[in-house]
């Protein structure tokens, strides 16, 4: 520090909590005259034995001081790795925020992700446009997109775990609205009024002489109505601290919907707040992490967080500028990427096995089905990875027993089959037109998605099973980003993991089948070449999407790493030898000789 003492945060696991005012209310303006927002530095504080939550934790953490200090109603999640593209995307932000007619109810404004540094063919799919520019906006028709982590504004009054306001139903029809046939309805029931009046005239008779009695016993309640305000307002005061925590000033500035803070608050007394809401224990016996802010149990916590968000009535807003709100960094390097689908993937079946699992968790609040249905698929897509594994699989078992893998069917079947092909096609013809989606685009996410789904996605779900059910808990890594020492130098990086070894053997038996299927045709002459050419294709198909893998581990020189080729020796010596000992081409008595019918002694 200036005075040459150390800096309390060097050591990053055991620190106090620490807060650096740079602009505060000292009224800084700019050239213009206009007041500079506030710039706070906030480090919370850590201490070894205390759970932090990782980013969750973080977050909550700011939100708790920014209520204390500001107290804004609104607020921006960006993540270190982005940075503000467009300045006018926070003023579009606002203008769903403060709609007059259904602003109320928007609990955040996600923006899509937008990538600087990444190859021109987007070898990984790492701008995720299927996802970004066709699903989100689907669901923007429904309830609202779901909570990505990054690019979102925020309302505060939402983040602190309550409903959403309830829209007042329009006024009823009255008599001149109703049609000419309902007329004689609204006659009956005037008649049916004259007699009740009367019988009302009497009622107000004995009600005035209760009134009287009432009157008298009011100067006696009023003393004990006071009492009870007293203990009521204890009780919610004490209701609102097992809630947000032992914080005055925090619970009265949840209170406000509007933000702000009071005016006779001194910044020192301010200052001393905020570094009580940022300290280890703070959260200690509250609901933070359960039902208010950021939710704790899963590494995507943003998942999470929207979800709940969702479940007490709240919709979301997507909004796609024409100039990109928020660009970021993307791990361009095969084994960072694959950690990182990793990573999300482990959070998505940690939900799916908690309690806060959309196949069981919300019913009765305000998520709609169609909405639910999408969280489901965010949470379930890991457990695709097994019917995926084998179906990349099969291709190779085919072409090394010589079946085949679809089984003959009628015309009537086939008909069927080629009608849900055409139509699964035709759909999404129509969602890559409609999200402006290019055929590249499409087909790279098609690619990375059989790449992902047989090595992340399957590792997570072994990772998420022993984590769950076994107590084995896995640490993860902060995925490294694109360097810059070189435009795509990590590219071409090769980073040995072991999450290169599905693909791998994939590559490995499908090339195998291929070689001994034509092999097997070659030996068996031109009656084997037709059901040859069914196989082929299937494995031709699994090798064509697993491409951009292969690349990615030749690197920028062309030249197999020297682990990944004693690999594919090994895999391929392997599987070679259980296929001679399955179906070889000889059979095990010996060559079939024939009688041909000619005599070769003439």
């Amino acid at each position: 520090m200036q005075d040459g003492t150390p800096w309390p945060g060097n050591c990053v696991r055991d620190h106090p909590g620490m807060i650096q005012v740079f602009l505060g209310h000292s009224g800084v303006r700019d050239v213009e005259g206009n007041e500079l927002p506030h710039l706070v530095y906030v480090s919370r504080e850590k201490r070894p034995g205390f759970e932090h939550h990782k980013k969750a934790g973080a977050m909550n953490a700011l939100i708790r001081v920014s209520a204390v200090l500001s107290n804004a109603p609104y607020l921006l999640n960006v993540d270190c790795d982005h940075y503000i593209n467009n300045s006018k995307a926070l003023r579009e932000a606002m203008c769903f925020m403060m709609d007059p007619t259904s602003g109320k109810k928007v609990c955040y404004v996600q923006f899509p992700q937008r990538f600087d540094g990444i190859d021109r063919h987007d070898r990984y799919s790492n701008r995720n446009v299927v996802f970004f520019d066709i699903n989100m906006k689907g669901l923007d028709g429904i309830q609202g997109p779901i909570y990505v982590g990054t690019g979102c504004v925020f309302r505060r009054q939402a983040l602190y775990g309550f409903d959403a306001p309830i829209t007042k139903k329009p006024p009823g029809k009255t008599c001149n609205c109703l049609p000419k046939w309902c007329c004689c309805l609204c006659c009956c029931s005037r008649k049916n009024k004259k007699t009740k009046q009367k019988k009302d005239k009497t009622k107000k008779s004995k009600q005035r002489e209760a009134s009287k009695q009432i009157h008298a016993l009011e100067n006696i309640e009023e003393g004990i109505s006071e009492s009870n305000t007293l203990k009521s307002s204890e009780a919610s005061q004490v209701k609102l601290e097992k809630k947000f925590g032992q914080s005055p000033v925090f619970v009265a500035s949840t209170l406000l919907e509007d933000g702000g803070i009071p005016q006779n608050a001194s910044p020192a007394s301010l200052l001393s707040e905020a570094i009580q809401v940022i300290s280890c224990g703070y959260e200690d016996k509250t609901e933070w992490g359960k039902e208010v802010g950021w939710i704790y149990g899963s590494v995507t916590e943003d998942i999470l967080t929207g979800f709940k968000m969702h479940c007490h009535g709240w919709r979301s807003v997507y909004c796609i500028p024409k100039r990109p709100a928020f660009k970021g960094s993307a791990p361009i390097n095969l084994s960072d990427r694959l950690h990182q689908v990793l990573r999300w993937a482990l959070g998505s079946v940690e939900i799916f096995l908690s309690r806060h699992c959309p196949i069981w968790y919300g019913y009765g609040g305000g998520l709609k089905w169609l909405e639910r249905f999408s969280y489901i698929n965010s949470v379930v897509y890991p457990w695709t990875s097994i019917p995926l594994l084998v179906y990349c699989t099969l291709p190779a078992i085919c072409l090394l027993t010589g079946k085949f893998i679809v089984p003959e069917i009628s015309n009537y079947a086939s008909l069927i089959f080629m009608a849900l092909f055409i139509s699964i096609a035709a759909t999404g013809i129509l969602e890559m037109q409609w999200g402006g989606v290019g055929i590249d685009d499409w087909w790279r996410n098609e690619q990375f998605w059989v790449i992902g789904g047989v090595s992340s996605h399957l590792f997570a779900l072994f990772q998420g099973l022993l984590k769950v059910l076994a107590g084995v808990s896995t640490s993860f890594t902060v995925t490294s980003k694109a360097a810059d020492d070189g435009e795509f130098s990590e590219l071409y990086l090769f980073k040995w993991t072991t999450l290169l070894i599905p693909p791998t053997t994939l590559l490995v038996i499908n090339i195998i089948g291929v070689v001994v299927g034509i092999s097997d045709a070659i030996n068996n002459g031109y009656d084997s070449w037709g059901p040859l050419f069914g196989r082929l294709f299937f494995a031709f198909w699994v090798i064509i999407h697993l491409y951009p893998f292969l690349k990615g581990l030749l690197g920028k020189q062309d030249r197999m790493p020297t682990i990944i080729l004693v690999w594919s020796i090994l895999l391929a010596s392997i599987l070679t030898l259980m296929w001679v000992r399955i179906n070889p081409f000889v059979s095990k008595d010996g060559p079939v000789l024939e009688v041909c019918g000619l005599n070769c002694d003439d």
